[in-house]
């Protein structure tokens, strides 16, 4: 186990009926909020009503600002930005999932800056402050409720980059897990394959020699989300799965994982951006993709780890290393399948054609995060797995 600090500044709020407590916790950061929101499934729900009656009895003003796509877009995060600053908003209230809470996070941002926002995604310029944000979550995947992180897409040039700053992270966030009952049967899917592929890419991407405890959480946490979707597409208003599916998201990718283990990479990731960002396909089916192709790519270096992967996860059995690796792949594609997350391009109407394009965009981002050795062969040879 190497060095490490780990902070981790956010207040859970979590259970059943606890939406309401939203605005008392705002009003400690400020008194005219900014609501941010998406194309009004919160309005079906009663989530909005519950939102915004919270912040009135609290004596929190509110702005609207709705319309969050899944895969957010700067130009509209640029718009938050303006209304933000037009109202004089002093805090965030973020009512979504990972797609609306990174659009806070980004606005939150580029309120006080003097430039361009996308300067921060860039990293031609650092974050210095930003406004306070807290979340109430309605979809569980990313974790960006409890982390520091948060990804856009500019539209000019389909550019699907991140920004890391602690002065992101948001205050406060409330999760009930009785929101996720009415969660679709494939963005349920989706949100697993995320929160699986969160873990996996610092249990194979990492410079620690050996992680026994960290490869445990991971195990343990895998394992409980599959068998917890297994039974949300059966039973989706099963408390009990909902529960621990939106724990398991937030444990997952909170920095708790990878602590100890040095420099962690995510390169199905960082692939996988290009493919929503160009096709505006849902992030999980992406990664549903790419992650077992990537794992086919590094059979030859990560052999080992692989069959390890295999064994404790889907219990495969033998001594030939390379056998039980190919088999552990096999095996999360086929679970993938089984929850209706696709596993190859083709699936989603991406032709071999466009293969090349789609490595050259990630490429392009590969450079951004200076990830060495990820040429733009590699990463065409990592596609043509999953055609």
């Amino acid at each position: 186990m190497q060095n490490f600090v780990f902070e981790n500044p956010t207040k859970i709020i979590f259970g059943k009926g606890q939406i309401p407590k939203i605005g008392k916790e705002t009003f400690r950061f400020g008194k005219k909020a900014l609501l941010v929101y998406g194309m009004g499934s919160i309005y079906k729900n009663g989530i909005y009503d519950q939102v915004t009656d919270s912040l009135k009895k609290a004596g929190v003003g509110c702005i609207d600002f709705p319309g969050v796509k899944s895969n957010p877009v700067l130009s509209h995060v640029q718009k938050g930005i303006e209304l933000a600053r037009h109202e004089k908003a002093d805090v965030i209230v973020a009512v979504g999932g990972g797609s609306v809470i990174d659009a806070a996070k980004t606005i939150s941002a580029g309120v006080n800056a003097n430039h361009d926002v996308w300067d921060f995604f860039t990293f031609s310029k650092t974050i210095t402050g930003a406004l306070p944000v807290l979340t109430v979550v309605t979809v569980s995947a990313s974790a960006s409720e409890m982390n520091a992180g948060a990804v856009v897409t500019n539209e000019d040039g389909c550019r699907k980059y991140c920004i890391v700053s602690p002065f992101i992270q948001p205050k406060v966030s409330i999760l009930d897990p009785t929101v996720l009952f009415s969660l679709s049967p494939e963005y349920s899917a989706y949100s697993a394959v995320d929160v699986i592929t969160h873990m996996l890419e610092g249990y194979f991407n990492n410079t620690a020699s050996a992680s026994p405890l960290q490869d445990r959480l991971v195990e343990s946490l895998m394992k409980t989300v599959m068998e917890s979707t297994d039974i949300i597409m059966k039973e989706p208003d099963n408390y009990n799965a909902r529960a621990n599916m939106m724990w398991s998201a937030i444990l997952g990718f909170n920095g708790l994982t990878t602590a100890g283990l040095g420099k962690v990479i995510m390169p199905a990731h960082m692939i996988e951006h290009s493919l929503s960002a160009i096709y505006n396909i849902a992030h999980g089916a992406g990664l549903s993709i790419v992650t077992p192709a990537w794992m086919s790519w590094a059979l030859d270096t990560k052999e080992e780890r692989l069959a390890k992967f295999a064994r404790e996860i889907f219990q495969v059995k033998g001594a030939r290393l390379r056998l039980a690796a190919e088999k552990g792949i096999a095996c999360l594609k086929l679970w993938f399948e089984s929850i209706g997350s696709p596993v190859s391009l083709k699936a989603v109407n991406i032709p071999e054609s466009d293969i090349e394009a789609i490595a050259q965009n990630a490429f392009a981002l590969s450079q951004v995060w200076r990830y060495d050795g990820y040429t733009k062969d590699v990463i065409t040879q990592i596609l043509s797995n999953a055609c």
